[in-house]
């Protein structure tokens, strides 16, 4: 649905120069014209305008003075620094035109009438004056010679089997008569036919045809020639075939031309002759001839180059030329240039360009050059609102294809409805006004502008013709435009009448009465800014009478403008340049502004799409994207804006969508290096190009490259307009689009949860369905899918959670149903049901009661047929067992027997056990319900009801149930269950709140067991002063505490015992000193003056005390700096590893006891799949074969694979060690100085110091910030793919290692704030 916009036009001339050109051709590589006449040729140089080269072949005789002579061929040979020509007298000529010399390479007696060079220039055809074909290479060397005329087929020529004769074969509607009908007769050639052979060569130059007339049917015929000149094939006998001939650069099919009956046809030969397809040319029969057809490089474009026949109606004959495409099997008619009748504008040479697609040479007569270049262009109204119709309208012809997505997606090349023009049609403009951008204005080739608007029309417009979504007697449910006023824009003729069909391009509609044109300047390198204004005498004239657009005000611009685009917002109009430049038009309603230079570092290659919002947008013709001056990515093949977002797409076969608002070059950059996001990034079909955006709807249209149409809801527009539903309050569209389009329904909530609870009536009014509703309730969860599944726009207000205790499907089910019960409860009765059952924790119970609520109204029958269907709901909501169970737990009998009665349950079972919980006593049938649902807290609520007599049931039940705190709180005053509480507390070995347990109910005996078991040895003096133990059995009591407290190393604790209750002093002391408590045994000896204990034990313990530090102290110091030489060769080891010097797999290999020291080079994560089988039974084992594994997983022997990571930990817990010893250490300084061990004391401080020096000087080089975890979690995830997990994951496994607890790779911290040292030591 694209449409050939001009880009530029480039007219030169009129070139001064003799005769009258013949043929010409293009060099690319110096971008000049070669021209041949009848006396020699000339080279035009396109960026100066000066013939640069003239050389006569009258001279050397090749052409005659007198102007008789004919050039039939001219080809420029880069390779040979040289141009070849071809006259028609036969001289095969080569000139030099740098020396300007003239060479006869070859002659032919019989003359010339074409001369055609294979497109890789290895081979030239020529077609000699006799009929006969003479293939020769590129120097000029004869292959073969053939005669045009052949007998045979071809080598290609069909097979026949005998099957299906004529008069067997089906004939349709014909019948049988039709396996009889003659042949009809071919006829003769045109009469206005030139008789020359015509020469066209395949694109790869594999096969050439070439189409002559028969000498003896005296019709033209097509044959298809190998390179070797051996026949291919021969066309099929087609009356009225013409001279024109052109082959499909791609290969697939041949074009020509027929004269039928009724009508004049573009007919298509396949390389075996056979006809395939056709479209009819826009004349009647025997009004125009075809002179020549010609195929762009690409195969998108076939040029048409027609001319008016002459007769009594027509002296001066017109020339046109047509350039049709093809989509979708139709082929459109989309430029139509009319060169006038004038002799000097009537064409001589066409050619398209080898190199640019889309330009088009054209050589007049007059001498004049003109130069044109098309892009191609989607021609789309811009509206955003829902009034708008998303019309795109499409060229074809004298009728333009307008199609209204809004309405239908209608497949080219059928349409909404057509609009009839008198003329063809070069171009389309649709109102660059938001609000008028349906209105649209046509620019045909008369140089008309015929303006069509939206809006009240009394009268039917004839012009209007509605397509696919009318006619056949309906009544057409789509708008169409009416016929306001037609234009003429008189642009004025050059001398003697020369014209040129396309002097304004780039039309745009600015304002109602007023269009902007680009025209050529004085100079090919200005352009120039028409303002076109109607014309005062326009203003009111009628619909048939015709208006004039006035040539306004006019701007000169320095440079070639090639595309501009105009911004409604800002009123100014953006134009590009032929070098890139862009620059800002400035205008005003009357006043004429300047051209100013938007921004002088905005320089880009030539852009065919541009567009101007808050940056300039361009797309090159080579599918890069530029944003201003950045080129933010190289594979797009198109774009549109719409709203906040920018839509693309690429060569990689996706549509991007992206906020404008965002960091849009980053987003585009970060999108094309290959990083998926899926929301913004689709697949899409091969080639697919977008063609508009629906307004306020989720609506993309692509095409594909074949024609046909596709429409697909991007999430980014999909989520971008549920989000102004929702902040329109519509929820219905919202739901609906969120229904079809299987977006998760909690967006509904999740979106606002504020306004949506303050809405919720209007919710449940515009949504008005039960079931509609009820999916919303089972949709919902306890998430906020604007943070996970469906992330907010960036810049968007982040709404806060409302009562963040309770949850979110509590509060929903909770709002909607207090709603649903003010409105009316009755019809959304299912909906309130279920809205008990998705809480939470499901109100069953509830639920129920509202059915039996419904049942038990008799005397409204409806209400009961309703409560039997709201009952079949829940049963399809909840298992019936489930429910079942539910309902007796409610202990209303009716209702149980009402969900039985549903379900597939036995009377035989539930009606004898309904009947015993009958005949109970309340709190005991309660009790037995309860504990038949096992809901034992219930029943032992209800059991504490029953009375004395149940008391062994009760407790029974505590017992079972461990429900010994609602047995207390319901009983509080039963020792019994205390007691049986304590003795359930001393079999989990938790023996000290069992003793409080035994001593709050009096059990006195109980509660010191528990206590002595627990060590608790104050509490145990407690119960002891409270059973009146005899003295011996006290302080055998008390004994027997402090052994027990010594052997778990409480020696300070047993020092109080046996100093304050069995007077044992000297024992106290000497416990004392085994704990190392120094300070608090001297004040013992002191306390009870046994001074002899200094000498007997005191002394001697300090001194042992202090060598043993210093033994502990040097095995600490040798063992810590054997540990951290390991640590740096392994690690050492491991880098060599990682950076290839080692082999991963030496370690395994037989001879691996040679090379103990890179057994340690084992990666982590071999390791952790070497432990993973070998230790998978240790994860049911107990916590400490758990241990057991984890110290045998870090083990430190050499070698092993984790070894690294085990050497720090025995680092870190040398340290810490050490570190521990500093206040033990500092008291017994203390009294190694009070003893006068001065010499013992300095000894051991320097040591320990040196200890912690050497420590905390390692501790950067141990642990250091490489060895920092990189987390795991980033590899995963919803944007993650198997090859980026991978590649994380073998990059982590490269850098660190596998660590099951992170604290290993933390350094221990040193206490610095404890004073340790004694400074007189020092």
């Amino acid at each position: 649905m694209r449409n050939l916009k001009l880009l530029r036009t480039q007219e030169y001339g009129p070139i001064q120069a003799l005769g009258s050109p013949q043929h010409f051709c293009l060099r690319g590589d110096r971008e000049t014209v070669l021209i041949g006449s009848e006396y020699g040729i000339l080279e035009l140089d396109l960026v100066t305008q000066q013939v640069i080269n003239e050389i006569s072949l009258t001279v050397g005789g090749f052409l005659s003075e007198d102007g008789s002579g004919h050039i039939v061929g001219i080809e420029d040979l880069p390779d040979q620094e040289s141009v070849c020509i071809a006259t028609a007298a036969g001289d095969i000529i080569l000139c030099n035109l740098s020396t300007k010399q003239l060479e006869c390479v070859g002659s032919v007696d019989s003359g010339l009438t074409t001369m055609s060079w294979s497109p890789d220039q290895e081979l030239v055809l020529l077609v000699t004056g006799q009929q006969t074909l003479i293939m020769m290479t590129k120097d000029f060397e004869p292959i073969t010679e053939s005669h045009i005329h052949q007998d045979d087929f071809g080598e290609g020529k069909f097979i026949g089997l005998g099957w299906g004769k004529k008069e067997t074969q089906f004939h349709g509607s014909e019948g049988k008569q039709a396996a009889h009908r003659k042949q009809m007769e071919v006829l003769l050639a045109s009469p206005w036919d030139d008789g020359r052979p015509r020469v066209t060569w395949r694109g790869d130059g594999q096969f050439v045809a070439v189409g002559a007339i028969c000498l003896e049917t005296g019709a033209r015929k097509v044959r298809v020639w190998s390179r070797e000149l051996v026949l291919q094939s021969t066309s099929e006998p087609v009356s009225g075939l013409e001279q024109a001939l052109a082959w499909k650069p791609s290969g697939s099919l041949i074009a020509s031309t027929q004269e039928k009956p009724n009508k004049h046809d573009i007919v298509f030969f396949e390389k075996n002759g056979l006809l395939h397809g056709e479209f009819t040319l826009s004349f009647q029969k025997g009004q125009v001839k075809v002179n020549e057809l010609l195929w762009n490089s690409d195969s998108t474009v076939l040029a048409v180059w027609l001319e008016d026949l002459q007769n009594k109606n027509c002296s001066k004959p017109s020339t046109y030329v047509q350039l049709w495409t093809t989509g979708n099997y139709h082929w459109y008619l989309k430029q139509s240039l009319h060169f006038g009748s004038s002799k000097r504008s009537q064409l001589a040479l066409l050619l398209w360009d080898s190199e640019i697609p889309y330009r088009l040479h054209v050589l007049c007569r007059g001498w004049r050059y003109l130069c044109y270049d098309w892009h191609w262009s989607t021609d789309r109204s811009t509206g955003e609102e829902s009034c708008h119709s998303a019309s795109v309208a499409v060229i074809d012809g004298d009728k333009v294809l307008v199609t209204a997505f809004q309405h239908a997606m209608v497949p080219p090349p059928m349409c909404t409805f057509q609009l009839q023009l008198p003329q063809a049609v070069n171009q389309v403009m649709f109102h660059n006004d938001p609000w008028t951008s349906r209105d649209l204005a046509i620019f045909d080739a008369d140089n008309r502008i015929s303006v069509y608007r939206y809006g009240e029309c009394t009268v039917q417009d004839s012009s209007v013709k509605l397509g696919a979504l009318g006619g056949s007697g309906f009544k057409a449910a789509v708008e169409t435009p009416h016929l306001v006023k037609t234009y003429r824009v008189d642009l004025g003729c050059c001398e003697d009448g020369e014209v040129n069909p396309l002097k304004l391009r780039l039309l745009t509609w600015l304002q109602d009465d007023t269009f902007l044109a680009v025209s050529q300047g004085k100079l090919v390198s200005q352009s120039i800014l028409h303002h076109l204004n109607v014309a005062p005498s326009s203003a009111g004239a009628t619909v048939e009478e015709e208006g004039i657009l006035d040539l306004g005000y006019s701007v000169s611009v320095d440079g070639e403008v090639i595309s501009l685009c105009y911004s409604p917002k800002t009123k100014t109009v953006a134009l590009e340049l032929a070098d890139g430049q862009i620059l800002k038009y400035l205008w005003g309603m009357y006043v004429p502004a300047d051209v100013t230079e938007f921004r002088k570092s905005l320089l880009l290659p030539p852009c065919h799409d541009l567009l101007e919002c808050d940056a300039i947008l361009g797309l090159s013709d080579r599918c890069r994207f530029f944003i201003n001056d950045i080129e933010v990515a190289s594979n797009i093949t198109s774009f549109v804006t719409y709203d906040e977002f920018l839509l693309v797409t690429t060569h990689s076969h996706t549509c991007q969508c992206l906020s404008l608002k965002d960091a849009l070059v980053k987003g585009l950059q970060t999108s094309e290096s290959g990083i998926p996001n899926s929301e913004s990034l689709r697949k899409v079909e091969r080639g697919s190009r977008v063609v508009t955006v629906i307004p306020q709807d989720t609506k993309l249209v692509l095409q594909m490259p074949r024609g046909n149409l596709e429409t697909i809801h991007h999430r980014v527009l999909v989520l971008a307009q549920i989000r102004k539903w929702l902040d329109r309050l519509m929820f219905r569209e919202a739901f609906e689009c969120m229904r079809k389009l299987r977006i998760n329904l909690n967006l509904l909530y999740d979106h606002n949860p504020k306004v949506f609870l303050e809405n919720v009536e209007t919710f449940i009014k515009q949504i008005d369905s039960v079931n509609y509703i009820n999916l919303f309730f089972t949709e919902l969860k306890d998430e906020d899918f604007t943070k996970t599944m469906y992330p907010s726009p960036v810049g968007s207000t982040v709404q806060p959670v409302l009562c963040p205790t309770q949850k979110k499907v509590d509060l929903v089910c909770d709002a909607m149903r207090a709603a649903m019960e003010k409105i009316n409860p009755h019809k959304y009765c299912l909906s309130i049901l279920t809205s008990y059952v998705k809480k939470s924790t499901p109100e069953l119970e509830v639920a129920l009661q509202k059915v039996h609520e419904l049942r038990g109204h008799g005397a409204l029958p409806f209400l009961s047929l309703f409560a039997e269907a709201a009952l079949k709901y829940l049963l399809f909501l909840v298992d019936v067992n489930e429910l079942y169970d539910h309902s007796l737990g409610t202990y209303d009998f009716d209702l149980v027997i009402m969900v039985a009665e549903k379900s597939q349950k036995d009377p035989k079972e539930y009606l004898p056990f309904l009947n015993a919980l009958r005949k109970m006593e309340t709190n005991y049938q309660r009790y037995t319900i309860d504990k038949h649902l096992k809901r034992y807290k219930k029943a032992l609520y209800h059991l504490s009801k029953c009375g004395s007599e149940h008391f062994s049931e009760f407790l029974n039940l505590v017992k079972d149930q461990n429900l010994y705190n609602e047995a207390l709180h319901l009983l509080p005053d039963q020792p019994d269950i205390s007691i049986a509480y304590g003795e359930h507390l001393n079999q989990k070995h938790l023996y000290e709140q069992a003793g409080l347990i035994f001593a709050r109910c009096g059990a006195c005996e109980r509660a010191l067991d528990a206590f002595l078991s627990s060590g608790s040895w104050q509490q145990a003096l407690c119960m002891v002063s409270q059973l009146d133990y005899a003295p011996n059995k006290f302080a055998s009591l008390v004994k027997s505490m402090a052994g027990k407290l010594i052997e778990q190393r409480r020696h300070a604790e047993a020092a109080v015992l046996l100093e304050q209750y069995t007077q044992d002093y000297e024992e106290a002391v000497l416990q004392l000193l085994d704990g190392a408590l120094w300070e608090e045994a001297l004040r013992l000896i002191y306390k009870y003056s046994r001074q002899d204990i200094l000498e007997t034990n005191f002394r001697p313990a300090i001194l042992e005390a202090q060598k043993n530090h210093l033994v502990f102290l040097n095995s600490q110091q040798t063992t810590f700096a054997c540990y951290k030489k390991r640590l740096l060769v392994v690690r050492e080891l491991k880098d060599q590893a990682r950076h290839g010097l080692l082999d991963d797999e030496v370690a395994r290999c037989p001879e691996s006891d040679l090379l103990s020291e890179t057994g340690s080079v084992m990666m982590a994560s071999d390791a952790s799949s070497k432990y993973s089988h070998s230790n998978s039974r240790i994860s049911v084992c107990s916590s400490k074969n758990r241990r057991k594994a984890e110290r045998k997983r870090h083990s430190l022997k050499e070698g092993s694979p984790l070894e690294d990571i085990a050497l720090m930990e025995a680092l870190g817990d040398i340290v810490r060690v050490t570190d521990a010893l500093k206040g033990e250490v500092h008291s017994l300084l203390k009294e190694l100085v009070l003893f006068g061990y001065d010499a013992q004391a300095r000894e051991l401080q320097q040591v320990l110091e040196e200890a912690l020096q050497l420590m905390e000087r390692s501790l950067p080089e141990i642990w250091n910030l490489d060895l920092k975890l990189t987390s795991v979690n980033p590899i995963l995830g919803p944007h993650s793919t198997a090859n980026s997990i991978m590649a994380a994951y073998q990059q982590q496994r490269m850098t660190a290692p596998v660590v099951q607890d992170p604290e290993l790779l933390t350094p221990p911290k040193l206490n610095k704030s404890l004073q340790w040292k004694l400074s007189l030591l020092q």
